[in-house]
């Protein structure tokens, strides 16, 4: 039985991560609890790289509060590495992303990268995506014809809430957490939604999968490999 906790295990896989940040190079940073660990960790190793290009307002506070610099995603040809954090991978590298509500900006500075590195506690690790409700940002005005799309698929959608409004991103749009579904091919599913008039970002990271996955578990850092 591990004596650590999930958050020792989130903080076990972010120091785990320093190990694909190459000298000199600008990072790719993720959102979440998870990823802030690697950002904590990152702090450590600050003067042997450029800076970060960041997924979240939340993310960039916290790399500028550590003396991190931030870049612009459009100052950035390329990024060797983007660290981000999953609510679910699967055994072929695809998940389920968007809990932080950071989704589209995530798939972006993601696309960017030769290497996206997920560290996740084993609590993340499925078969068959779906168990965790699917995020998906949404324009307002399409959240309703979205919601019965997927209610054709089997999912129930919830417009997600903060403080009894709707919850808007950073880009100001919403998010619509859909429960019910078995997303068994993500890369098909992924782009079946994208398709939607409306959908801004699927949370399904199949087009953008993990290349590498440091799982925390019980007897340490499990490095899986797609």
């Amino acid at each position: 039985m591990s004596t650590l906790t999930q958050d020792e295990l989130k903080a076990l896989v972010g120091r785990a991560a320093l190990q694909y940040i190459e000298p000199g190079q600008i990072v790719g940073v993720g959102t979440g609890s998870t990823v802030n660990k690697f950002i904590d960790a990152l702090a450590s190793v600050k003067d042997r790289i450029r800076g970060a290009v960041s997924s979240s307002e939340a993310s960039t506070a916290r790399l500028r509060a550590l003396g991190i610099e931030v870049w612009d995603a459009n100052e950035v040809e390329r990024l060797s590495v983007y660290v981000d954090g999953a609510d679910e991978i699967d055994p072929r590298g695809c998940m389920i992303k968007g809990g932080g509500a950071a989704l589209t900006r995530e798939k972006i500075v993601a696309a960017l990268a030769d290497r996206f590195v997920c560290i996740a506690d084993e609590s993340k690790w499925v078969e068959t995506l779906g168990r965790f409700p699917l995020p998906v940002e949404v324009i307002p005005m399409a959240a309703q014809q979205i919601a019965r799309r997927f209610a054709a698929l089997g999912g129930q959608a919830r417009l997600r809430l903060k403080d009894g409004a709707p919850w808007v991103t950073d880009n100001g749009q919403h998010i619509l957490d859909v429960s019910g579904l078995r997303i068994t091919e993500p890369l098909a599913f992924e782009s079946m939604v994208n398709d939607w008039p409306g959908v801004v970002t699927v949370g399904v990271f199949a087009h953008q999968k993990a290349n590498v996955c440091l799982l925390g578990t019980a007897q340490g850092v499990r490095t899986v490999e797609f």
